[in-house]
């Protein structure tokens, strides 16, 4: 059994990744979830990642590497700091974001990402852009509006509807790839046709931890 710890800033984020485990038929994954929203909480207060609160995530993420194969982090606010955490981790500890910007600009083209809530704007800005960088793709990062207060107001169908309609958009604007941001948006993903579905991080960044922990 290939062990995965998760640290989640948002509870039903542990929901999604269980999913994605299930859907790819991953039998031999066995999924560890481990629940922060304070740590989001003060990004928010603060208006970006700070040291200390980086600090305090690295923290979480070396001692979730006592029992894993591998660790993800699954809030994209907070993304930098798994790669602090990775430096003299014994397992691979990963930002859940860094295999969805890397899948998202393989082909090159306008890739609009989206987020929701603003302090994951500047953190994910780098990370496409820097992957981008190797393909040529051009990168727009963009919030969906009223989508992070739906959320915090208890109004999923309202999230996601509200995330599906401004990935369809940006699909009619010319973009060739979408990618949401966030994992706690993925579910808005099956609201739109399959030809035109964004790509979601549960599923591409734990295929990424998955691959990972077995060449560790």
């Amino acid at each position: 059994m290939t062990r995965i710890a998760c640290l989640h800033t948002v509870a039903s984020n542990a929901a999604l990744f269980d999913e994605a485990v299930r859907a790819a038929g991953s039998a031999d994954i066995g999924l560890h979830h481990t629940v922060r929203a304070d740590l989001l909480a003060a990004a928010e207060r603060e208006g970006r990642l700070t040291p200390e609160i980086a600090a305090e995530t690295v923290a979480v993420l070396r001692g979730l590497c006592a029992e894993a194969d591998a660790v993800l982090l699954t809030c994209s606010t907070l993304g930098p700091a798994a790669e602090s955490a990775s430096a003299d981790a014994p397992v691979p500890v990963m930002r859940v974001d860094a295999a969805l910007a890397a899948e998202a600009v393989k082909a090159g083209g306008r890739v609009v990402v989206l987020c929701a809530v603003a302090t994951t704007v500047e953190p994910t800005r780098r990370l496409f852009e820097a992957a981008a960088q190797a393909t040529g793709a051009e990168v727009s990062v963009q919030v969906v509006p009223g989508a992070w207060e739906a959320f915090k107001a208890g109004e999923s169908d309202r999230y996601r509807t509200l995330v599906a309609r401004a990935a369809g958009t940006a699909r009619e604007d010319g973009a060739t790839q979408v990618a949401l941001a966030q994992a706690s948006m993925a579910g808005a993903a099956a609201l739109l046709p399959k030809a035109i579905r964004p790509l979601t991080s549960p599923t591409v960044g734990l295929a990424a931890a998955i691959a990972a922990s077995r060449t560790a």
